[in-house]
């Protein structure tokens, strides 16, 4: 019963995140006069008019949307029409701003998932080998590896992976779709989840879901790449401690393998301060993406914020992009506080908290 209501209490504290960040988003909005919130009102098509009579708009919807009101009851309003899916106008893009984030967020969670997907493994496992086997060769060349990582910023590991592996090998382009752009949206390829991999499988098309994966190498490598290393030294780290403990003496004395020790009991006690990293690490993952697809030339979520930015300070696009940010980090959160406590059996006993 007390890791149900911790549970409840970390789902909880979603809408208490989600209800503190638009506060403060849009108390950033209140900082700009009345009249240039309600130019974000303005239908996309006006005729010509003098600027008296567009004064005279600009008035009429300050006095329509309560733009003069206090921010308790302007915050009020605009998070009602938020919570009915009205995100406003994008005039960059022309449309809608919900429609527009929601049909690019497919490209970007599909790259946030299996960046994620390959990240956890492959940091838990070299983190506790590197950590077992500590100051020999196979360590040595581990923590070489991840000062690498952490030193290389992701946009130029980036283009070098490109300049190798693209202009000069010719085995992973960038793009997402490449020369399927025009056959998937003229032939009956059918969009189910807006992952390319999965909705391949789902049109039995395996040729798609090869070109796929094949594009999303190079850009999974070096979006996972520094947080591998944050996370792999964490682990490496715990690793170490665990293995002078006397619990493993005890086992060892027993007669259990190294491998029995070093994954039956060493590593369990261990993941928990990299799960821990793990969830430290969601924001700057969901954060770092957006570089990446730009690289790489993936149109997601990046591409619409760019734009909106460039051409003429899209607001109501800006405030979108924020609240999807956090609507797509805080469930990766949650994610990794469930595997640790699937990890730690103390958490589920409810003996420490989350």
């Amino acid at each position: 019963m007390d890791f149900l209501k911790q549970i409840g209490l970390r789902l909880l504290s979603i809408p208490l995140t989600l209800l503190i960040i638009t506060a403060a988003l849009y108390g950033i909005i209140m900082l700009a006069p009345a009249e240039e919130r309600a130019s974000l009102y303005l239908p996309p098509r006006l005729p010509p008019m003098t600027q008296e009579d567009m004064q005279k708009v600009l008035d009429r919807l300050i006095a329509e949307h309560g733009l003069n009101d206090p921010y308790p009851v302007q915050y009020a309003h605009w998070l009602g029409n938020l919570l009915r899916g009205d995100w406003g106008w994008s005039p960059v893009y022309k449309e809608d701003v919900l429609v527009l984030l929601k049909r690019r967020l497919p490209v970007t969670a599909e790259l946030t998932f299996y960046s994620i997907l390959a990240l956890i493994p492959v940091a838990l496992a070299s983190g506790v080998l590197a950590g077992w086997r500590a100051y020999r060769p196979f360590d040595r060349g581990f923590r070489l590896t991840a000062f690498i990582a952490t030193s290389v910023p992701p946009f130029i590991l980036g283009l070098l992976l490109l300049s190798i592996f693209y202009v000069g090998l010719n085995w992973f382009p960038p793009g997402r779709t490449g020369i399927y752009s025009l056959t998937l949206t003229t032939s009956d390829f059918r969009t189910i989840t807006g992952f390319l991999t999965f909705d391949g499988v789902l049109n039995g098309r395996p040729d798609v879901v090869t070109d796929a994966l094949r594009r999303l190498v190079l850009p999974v490598f070096t979006l996972s790449l520094l947080y591998w290393a944050t996370i792999s030294r964490v682990t490496r780290v715990a690793m170490i401690e665990e293995k002078n403990k006397e619990y493993l003496d005890a086992a060892r004395a027993r007669g259990l393998r190294d491998r029995q020790l070093e994954w039956g009991h060493a590593f369990r006690n261990a993941a928990l301060p990299a799960m821990t990293a793990m969830v430290l690490s969601a924001a700057g993952l969901v954060t770092g993406v957006y570089v990446v697809e730009v690289i790489f030339d993936f149109k997601g979520l990046s591409e619409v914020i760019t734009k909106g930015f460039l051409y003429g300070g899209d607001a109501a696009l800006v405030m979108g992009f924020a609240i999807f940010s956090v609507l797509l980090v805080l469930p990766i959160m949650l994610v990794f506080d469930l595997l640790r406590v699937w990890v730690d059996p103390r958490l589920r006993e409810g003996g420490v908290d989350l």
